[in-house]
Protein backbone atom coordinates (compact mmCIF):
# COMPACT_ATOMS: atom_id res chain seq x y z
CA UNK A 1 0.00 0.00 0.00
CA UNK A 2 3.07 2.87 0.81
CA UNK A 3 3.23 5.68 2.79
CA UNK A 4 1.32 8.72 2.58
CA UNK A 5 3.11 12.06 2.21
CA UNK A 6 1.94 15.23 3.70
CA UNK A 7 4.14 18.21 2.43
CA UNK A 8 3.84 21.53 3.86
CA UNK A 9 5.13 24.99 5.28
CA UNK A 10 4.86 25.73 9.11
CA UNK A 11 6.31 28.81 11.28
CA UNK A 12 8.89 26.40 12.97
CA UNK A 13 9.71 22.84 14.06
CA UNK A 14 7.71 23.10 17.09
CA UNK A 15 4.82 23.91 15.29
CA UNK A 16 5.56 21.36 12.87
CA UNK A 17 5.60 18.71 15.33
CA UNK A 18 2.49 19.26 16.31
CA UNK A 19 0.70 18.22 13.24
CA UNK A 20 0.99 14.73 13.94
CA UNK A 21 -1.84 13.01 15.34
CA UNK A 22 -3.95 15.80 14.53
CA UNK A 23 -7.06 15.43 12.83
CA UNK A 24 -8.13 18.43 10.90
CA UNK A 25 -4.92 20.76 11.75
CA UNK A 26 -4.08 22.37 8.08
CA UNK A 27 -8.15 23.38 8.37
CA UNK A 28 -7.38 24.45 11.78
CA UNK A 29 -4.00 26.87 10.40
CA UNK A 30 -5.37 28.17 6.99
CA UNK A 31 -2.34 25.71 5.76
CA UNK A 32 -2.62 24.14 2.14
CA UNK A 33 -0.76 20.65 2.37
CA UNK A 34 0.04 18.29 -0.76
CA UNK A 35 -0.90 14.68 -0.26
CA UNK A 36 1.27 11.84 -2.11
CA UNK A 37 1.64 8.72 -2.33
CA UNK A 38 5.52 7.49 -3.82
CA UNK A 39 7.40 10.48 -3.36
CA UNK A 40 9.24 10.38 -0.02
CA UNK A 41 10.96 13.21 1.73
CA UNK A 42 14.84 11.73 1.98
CA UNK A 43 16.08 10.08 -1.02
CA UNK A 44 13.37 11.19 -3.49
CA UNK A 45 13.20 14.84 -2.95
CA UNK A 46 16.68 14.47 -2.21
CA UNK A 47 17.56 14.05 -5.39
CA UNK A 48 15.33 16.50 -6.18
CA UNK A 49 17.32 18.40 -4.72
CA UNK A 50 20.45 17.66 -6.32
CA UNK A 51 19.02 18.50 -9.61
CA UNK A 52 17.22 22.03 -8.96
CA UNK A 53 20.33 23.46 -7.29
CA UNK A 54 23.50 21.11 -8.59
CA UNK A 55 24.34 20.03 -4.55
CA UNK A 56 26.24 17.07 -4.38
CA UNK A 57 23.52 14.53 -2.85
CA UNK A 58 26.17 13.52 -0.27
CA UNK A 59 26.05 17.49 1.08
CA UNK A 60 22.51 17.23 0.98
CA UNK A 61 22.61 14.62 3.05
CA UNK A 62 24.70 16.20 5.70
CA UNK A 63 22.47 18.93 6.03
CA UNK A 64 20.63 19.22 9.32
CA UNK A 65 17.77 19.50 8.15
CA UNK A 66 18.02 16.58 5.32
CA UNK A 67 15.06 14.64 6.48
CA UNK A 68 15.10 15.08 10.25
CA UNK A 69 12.75 13.70 12.30
CA UNK A 70 10.91 15.86 15.04
CA UNK A 71 8.64 15.71 17.50
CA UNK A 72 7.34 12.23 18.61
CA UNK A 73 8.78 9.41 17.69
CA UNK A 74 5.73 6.58 16.49
CA UNK A 75 6.99 3.65 13.93
CA UNK A 76 3.97 3.99 11.82
CA UNK A 77 4.04 7.84 11.67
CA UNK A 78 6.45 10.74 11.76
CA UNK A 79 7.08 14.38 10.63
CA UNK A 80 10.40 14.94 9.04
CA UNK A 81 12.63 18.67 7.93
CA UNK A 82 12.59 19.41 4.19
CA UNK A 83 16.15 21.85 3.68
CA UNK A 84 16.16 25.47 3.61
CA UNK A 85 18.04 25.19 0.23
CA UNK A 86 15.84 23.13 -1.04
CA UNK A 87 12.33 25.51 -0.23
CA UNK A 88 14.37 28.67 -1.68
CA UNK A 89 15.30 26.71 -4.74
CA UNK A 90 11.29 25.50 -4.98
CA UNK A 91 10.23 29.12 -4.07
CA UNK A 92 12.52 30.65 -6.75
CA UNK A 93 11.65 28.15 -9.21
CA UNK A 94 10.54 29.30 -12.58
CA UNK A 95 7.86 26.98 -14.07
CA UNK A 96 9.69 26.27 -17.23
CA UNK A 97 12.60 24.84 -15.42
CA UNK A 98 10.52 23.14 -12.86
CA UNK A 99 9.36 21.26 -15.98
CA UNK A 100 12.79 20.59 -17.84
CA UNK A 101 13.48 19.26 -13.84
CA UNK A 102 11.00 16.71 -13.85
CA UNK A 103 11.85 14.32 -17.16
CA UNK A 104 15.66 14.17 -15.56
CA UNK A 105 13.62 13.37 -11.90
CA UNK A 106 11.61 10.89 -12.86
CA UNK A 107 14.62 8.84 -14.18
CA UNK A 108 16.06 8.23 -11.33
CA UNK A 109 16.78 4.63 -10.08
CA UNK A 110 14.42 5.03 -7.30
CA UNK A 111 11.55 5.61 -9.13
CA UNK A 112 11.69 2.32 -10.82
CA UNK A 113 11.19 3.57 -13.93
CA UNK A 114 7.41 4.34 -13.13
CA UNK A 115 7.38 7.72 -13.02
CA UNK A 116 5.51 9.84 -15.38
CA UNK A 117 7.00 13.14 -15.43
CA UNK A 118 3.65 15.32 -15.92
CA UNK A 119 2.42 13.78 -12.33
CA UNK A 120 5.96 14.76 -11.00
CA UNK A 121 5.54 18.29 -12.64
CA UNK A 122 2.02 18.62 -11.04
CA UNK A 123 3.57 17.92 -8.19
CA UNK A 124 6.63 20.12 -8.25
CA UNK A 125 4.38 23.27 -9.68
CA UNK A 126 1.94 22.76 -6.64
CA UNK A 127 5.34 22.38 -3.42
CA UNK A 128 6.92 25.24 -5.30
CA UNK A 129 3.62 27.07 -4.66
CA UNK A 130 4.07 26.41 -1.22
CA UNK A 131 7.57 26.72 -1.17
CA UNK A 132 6.73 30.34 -2.42
CA UNK A 133 4.52 30.97 0.19
CA UNK A 134 6.27 29.87 2.98
CA UNK A 135 9.25 31.87 2.12
CA UNK A 136 7.18 35.02 1.89
CA UNK A 137 5.95 34.68 5.66
CA UNK A 138 9.39 33.28 6.83
CA UNK A 139 8.25 29.82 7.29
CA UNK A 140 10.07 26.32 6.45
CA UNK A 141 8.98 23.23 4.57
CA UNK A 142 8.09 19.37 6.25
CA UNK A 143 6.57 16.61 5.49
CA UNK A 144 4.14 14.44 7.89
CA UNK A 145 4.31 10.48 6.76
CA UNK A 146 1.76 8.08 7.65
CA UNK A 147 1.82 3.70 6.88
Amino acid sequence: MGNLYEYFSAADDEEAAAALGRKGWTQDRGARTLAVKGIDPAVQIGRLEELLTGRPYAQITADPRFARRIGPSWADRGVVTLTDTLTRALAAGEESDLAQVTVDWSQIAEFDGQADPMDLAEFLFELSAIAARASERGHRLYCRWSR
